[in-house]
């Protein structure tokens, strides 16, 4: 659901950034048209393909080579930032959502096992089938958890750009929102479980779904304080540097 958001916060950080590229020397370069006839031709290649990943990124490919003609590599230095961003917009082509997305499944089935066991609730687990003593809980491919770490990774992007000045500690951001998802979505389907003992209801509809929305506030909520820990690390260590 966050594909929607991303032109708007890239394009909110061009025109934060306005006065600043005002000021950026402007140096066309034909270099550029090589990216626009690259994305051009990708574009049809994969709408005559049916290619839907192709052809989507295509159109971010075009549009850095536009940049790159009309402004030079000064403006491409200044916008790629928000034109990285753009890829969040694009859906993973289905060979890596399908490679991806199973591994993560049984990831979380695996955390909800150990944690359904410390928590003294009967579990057997078959690949990511979860039988409990109520019934059979299934990680499917939606409770995979990849949208919600897609979703994340974008959001720790754009908070570390706005947030964070240390290059440093914007990769440490970047890397912690890896185990922070895995970490939420496996609370998620540890919840499920638990909640599917008291009434199988729970375990699916509005209550299943309520859930995921609680733990991925969670997660973005971990992430902000991460960051604010690494942040006064950070200062510490530099003061004793400069003591």
């Amino acid at each position: 659901g966050h594909g929607f958001f991303v032109p708007v916060v890239a394009g909110y950080i061009v025109w934060q950034s306005r006065e600043d590229l005002a000021a950026t020397p402007v140096r066309p370069s034909w270099w550029g048209l090589l990216l626009v006839l690259l994305g051009s031709l990708q574009s049809i290649i994969g709408t005559l393909g049916v290619e839907l990943f192709l052809s989507r990124t295509a159109l971010v490919i075009t549009l850095t080579g536009v940049v790159w003609t009309v402004g030079g590599l000064p403006w491409l230095k200044k916008l790629a930032f928000p034109l990285f961003l753009l890829t969040f917009m694009v859906p993973l082509p289905a060979v890596i959502y399908n490679s991806v997305t199973f591994p993560l499944q049984i990831l979380a089935s695996r955390l909800a096992e150990g944690a359904l066991t410390i928590l003294s609730v009967p579990v057997l687990r078959s690949g990511n089938v979860l039988e409990l003593p109520m019934g059979k809980l299934s990680v499917v491919e939606a409770c995979s958890g990849i949208r919600s770490l897609l979703s994340l990774t974008f959001l720790s992007l754009v908070y570390g750009y706005f947030f964070e000045t240390s290059r440093r500690r914007r990769v440490a951001l970047f890397v912690a929102t890896f185990p922070i998802a895995i970490a939420a979505n496996g609370s998620r389907v540890t919840i499920t479980g638990i909640l599917a003992q008291i009434k199988p209801e729970f375990a699916e509809g509005f209550f299943h779904e309520s859930t995921g929305w609680v733990m991925f506030m969670l997660a973005l909520l971990l992430l902000v304080g991460f960051h604010q820990v690494v942040s006064r690390a950070g200062r510490m260590i530099e003061r004793r540097r400069n003591a």
